[in-house]
């Protein structure tokens, strides 16, 4: 990404987020008069930031860069909370830390051990651009056969806006798949230069209004860990909890687990569908793949 296109990811990302706002959530008197554009106003926003309105004008149209300091002062006056005061700086580029290249990530074996050694607990690692690189039986079972995904397309995001089973598989749907998104918007500002990214992002845009709608919406979360509510074919309904922890050898690989407690119905559950995928011979992820 250009760093023109950039700043006119920042500009947009703005203007999202003042639209979100009243003026009685930034302490402003609301005269309840209609207003031509929802939220704040940019002259608003300008005020509250101690800036000028031609300077933050200028800054939303993408025609000017913004210092540390102003970036700041628009996250305290936007309400950003801390994902997206990361992805503010990270689009204006004050992010020092962020990598500037984006090598073929590669499972290493100590890992992919581990997988295969969680035979009751549905596992699976994820890369950038939520690639999926590895995964254990159980985790098949309880999503999908990763294998029969061609390599190139095995991503979760991908997963969710493309197979129509994923919708009936996960009971809120939209808030999963709201915050994959989000999440990708995250990465997007961390590796602004990745082709594959922005290839999967332009297909995702063409292909579905929701995924279209919610990019363009410049919601960004870094949400490790949650509960999520699915209707199984074959372990019924199951309420999992879900953790993330990240790889040692490799800050950018994730690995995620879905667990429930000793004794209740989902525990139950994935017990029954362990049963069932070593019946049908469910595929494990194979060692050494590289992405």
């Amino acid at each position: 990404m250009t760093r023109d296109a950039h700043r006119d990811e920042l500009g947009e990302f703005l203007r999202a987020r003042r639209a979100e706002l009243s003026p009685r959530a930034v302490g402003l008197p609301d005269s309840g008069a209609p207003r031509r554009v929802p939220g704040l106003r940019r002259e608003e926003v300008a005020q509250l930031a101690s800036i000028s309105t031609d300077y933050y004008t200028r800054l939303e149209q993408g025609r000017i860069q913004a210092s540390a300091p102003v970036l700041t002062a628009l996250a305290r006056v936007l309400h950003l909370d801390d994902d997206q005061h990361a992805y503010l700086f990270g689009l204006a580029g004050k992010d020092r830390t962020r990598p500037r290249r984006t090598a073929r990530q590669r499972v290493q074996p100590p890992l992919q051990r581990l997988l295969d050694d969680l035979t009751a607990t549905p596992a699976m690692v994820v890369g950038r651009r939520k690639d999926i690189l590895a995964w254990n039986a159980l985790a098949a079972a309880l999503i999908t056969d990763f294998s029969g995904i061609p390599e190139k397309q095995r991503n979760y995001v991908r997963l969710l806006f493309t197979d129509p089973a994923m919708r009936t598989l996960y009971r809120d749907w939209e808030t999963v798949a709201r915050t994959c998104v989000a999440q990708l918007r995250m990465e997007a500002a961390k590796y602004p230069d990745d082709p594959r990214l922005a290839a999967l992002v332009g297909e995702l845009s063409v292909r579905d209004p929701h995924f279209r709608q919610w990019w363009a919406a410049h919601h960004v979360t870094a949400l490790s860990v949650g509960t999520k509510a699915l209707c199984h074919p074959v372990a019924g309904d199951l309420s999992l909890d879900w953790d993330t922890l990240t790889a040692s050898t490799d800050p950018d690989q994730q690995l995620i687990i879905w667990t429930a407690g000793v004794g209740t119905a989902t525990h139950d559950g994935l017990r029954v569908l362990a049963s069932w995928a070593a019946d049908h011979a469910v595929s494990k992820s194979a060692p050494d793949g590289a992405r």
